[in-house]
């Protein structure tokens, strides 16, 4: 017969797990063995929230100021009681150890959605068009993982608490700054529009860099990043999409079909590829493939056809 695990066995092991994913938590494996303690004991989940709720309410100063003083000794009748009291104590100083994993916090957009999106330490994020973040406050640590798309992030001072996104294997790190990160299937684009942020692959062998102002670097989810950084002349171009913007100065056709196609369910289709290679200058919204398209068409002497779900552009 299995002895049926104790709740206080439980609160504890709970506390142990609340420590190793705050310092492990990144490791998919670490949150793969935690979903399978938490399933095999329904108590487990709520012993777990209570660990890591408990990080809210500890008394921080109490907890380590006890032993810092010479105390009298303890009369053996009181002796359960002080075991209990130090059996609190470890695990309060146990929670102690970790940010509350309770401030996760997921938000996401739709196709051809734009979110601003004030955050709890005063930061800013503008998430993109089928974007999807993760947000944890923790104490030490401001975490942000980037799980597809893109986002803007403006980000509030705080030396002790650096602001760092994850986007795959790739890391951005900030204190206080304003920059992009666009996750893409080998790798992430970074745009920094203020301040410095430091940029490196986890696990990879290149150190991290530093991208200044007015810079963009491409890092490799493999290779981290293999050019040094580019300027980018133009920031409020490659940024218009927080204002539900795209602003073409000199992409060709098909570059500019492929970021509309970004917003849109009706894809836009350029049929000839000479066209497809035609400069364009021009400001549009993010939800008028259409407009763009008509312009377009006006401007190369083409013609357009729209359907239900595209909207070809030819030659005339």
């Amino acid at each position: 017969m299995v002895e049926r695990e104790s709740a206080a066995d439980i609160e504890a092991d709970a506390a142990r797990w609340v420590v190793r994913v705050d310092r492990d938590g990144d490791d998919p494996a670490v949150r793969a063995d935690l979903e399978s303690w938490l399933a095999r004991d329904r108590r487990r989940l709520g012993a777990y929230a209570r660990a890591e709720a408990a990080w809210l309410h500890l008394d921080r100063a109490q907890v380590f100021t006890v032993g810092a003083t010479d105390t009298p000794k303890m009369k053996s009748g009181t002796r359960r009681s002080v075991a209990a009291g130090l059996g609190a104590l470890a695990a309060g100083v146990a929670v102690a150890a970790i940010a509350p994993r309770l401030l996760v916090r997921r938000y996401g957009t739709a196709l051809g959605e734009i979110r601003r999106l004030p955050m709890a330490d005063g930061s800013v994020a503008a998430i993109n068009t089928d974007s999807a973040i993760e947000v944890a406050m923790r104490q030490r640590l401001r975490a942000v993982r980037l799980d597809r798309g893109e986002a803007w992030f403006e980000v509030a001072k705080d030396a002790a608490r650096p602001f760092v996104v994850e986007s795959g294997p790739v890391r951005a790190r900030a204190v206080g700054t304003a920059f992009s990160v666009r996750r893409r299937e080998t790798g992430s684009d970074i745009l920094v529009t203020e301040g410095v942020v430091e940029v490196w692959v986890k696990d990879g062998k290149i150190p991290p860099r530093r991208i200044s102002a007015g810079q963009r670097v491409f890092a490799d989810n493999t290779l981290g990043i293999l050019t040094p950084p580019e300027p980018e002349v133009d920031l409020n171009r490659q940024l218009a999409w927080r204002d539900g913007q795209i602003v073409l100065d000199g992409q060709t056709l098909a570059e500019a079909a492929a970021e509309f196609n970004r917003y849109n369910k009706r894809k836009i289709e350029i049929a000839d590829l000479r066209l497809a290679d035609a400069r364009f200058v021009g400001w549009f919204r993010t939800s008028d493939p259409e407009g763009f398209a008509q312009a377009a068409a006006a401007t190369f002497k083409g013609r357009v056809s729209v359907g239900d779900d595209t909207i070809v552009l030819s030659a005339g």
